[in-house]
């Protein structure tokens, strides 16, 4: 049996379509249906069953044979200032989790984030010396990396940190401010045929990932033994400019307007990220990454049919 918490958020959502295409439906999906359209990510996917995810440390007494935890569930909104609610689900929620794989000898593959990196100056390595956090989001995904590394050095089940990059792709309508720029884009050209970015964008930098490419990356871990923290990004800095120009050729048309740069994302807002992709790579992920613009166009049809979501 796998478990999936966030199950029904972006990534998560993702990954159990996954499993469902490696054959595997023996999945309990755990999440918080207190926004109820999230159950739209869940329709056209198949498991055994759904537990809240306040209830999941009672229900676990039922759960036997646990293989493998995939926890992508977490608190994401990166504008979100209340510290001890972002601790509590991103980091203490997690312990609790990560002491519950090491009990039942379950694979445990969790959500870490590109944000521990913070603007970056000392490079996207895997390694302290590069971490500086500009946001308590990014602070509680550092916090628990730093938990897992105390635990990596000694007798352990396996334990896999993914950090995050700019993910795109499928399933992400909820996230609303939080989702991707390439959905925002799309609404914009579809309602006016005028696409919105910040003042300076041609100049924000990021390692833009397909979620498809988060899924593949994730499921890899499930036949390689490796633990560790691993850069889940293609090692390839873009502009903002580029999502938007592609956009642009695929739907044959529309006018790109610079907007003011909030107030509220000023000093905490990463100008520029690029995965070093060395240790993944090393640990024996040899996969190719989608290109941007093959990406854009896969999500681009499917937002254009679905509005982004399976079916």
């Amino acid at each position: 049996m796998i478990l999936v918490t966030g199950a029904a958020g972006f990534i998560g959502s993702n990954l159990v379509r996954g499993l469902n295409e490696l054959g595997r439906a023996d999945i309990v999906v755990v999440d918080d249906l207190t926004n109820g359209e999230q159950h739209l990510n869940l329709n056209a996917l198949q498991f055994v069953d759904f537990v809240d995810k306040r209830a999941l440390f009672d229900a676990l007494g039922g759960l036997a044979n646990i293989e493998a935890i995939f926890h992508q569930g977490a608190c994401t909104d990166t504008t979100e200032r209340n510290g001890r609610y972002m601790m509590e689900n991103n980091c203490e929620y997690s312990k609790r989790l990560l002491r519950v794989a090491h009990d039942r000898g379950a694979k445990f593959i969790y959500a870490s984030s590109a944000a521990v990196y913070g603007d970056g100056k000392n490079g996207f390595r895997e390694e302290p010396a590069c971490e500086y956090p500009l946001n308590v989001y990014g602070f509680s995904k550092m916090v628990f990396d730093q938990h897992v590394r105390q635990r990596i050095s000694g007798p352990h089940c396996q334990i896999v940190g993914l950090r995050y990059f700019n993910v795109y792709g499928p399933q992400e309508r909820h996230k609303g401010r939080m989702a991707s720029v390439a959905m925002h884009l799309f609404d914009q050209l579809e309602a006016s045929g005028e696409m919105r970015l910040f003042e300076g964008s041609s100049g924000f930098l990021r390692d833009f990932i397909h979620v498809d490419d988060v899924v593949a990356v994730n499921l890899s871990f499930l036949a390689n033994p490796t633990s560790g923290i691993f850069n889940c990004g293609t090692g390839s800095a873009r502009s903002f400019v580029d999502i938007a120009t592609r956009l642009r050729e695929l739907h044959g048309g529309g006018v790109l307007r610079e907007i003011p740069f909030p107030d509220d994302l000023a000093g905490k807002y990463q100008r520029f990220t690029q995965a070093d992709m060395t240790r993944l790579r090393d640990a024996g992920y040899d996969r190719a990454f989608l290109g941007l613009e093959v990406g854009v166009a896969r999500y681009y049809e499917v937002l254009r049919t679905t509005r982004g979501y399976f079916r």
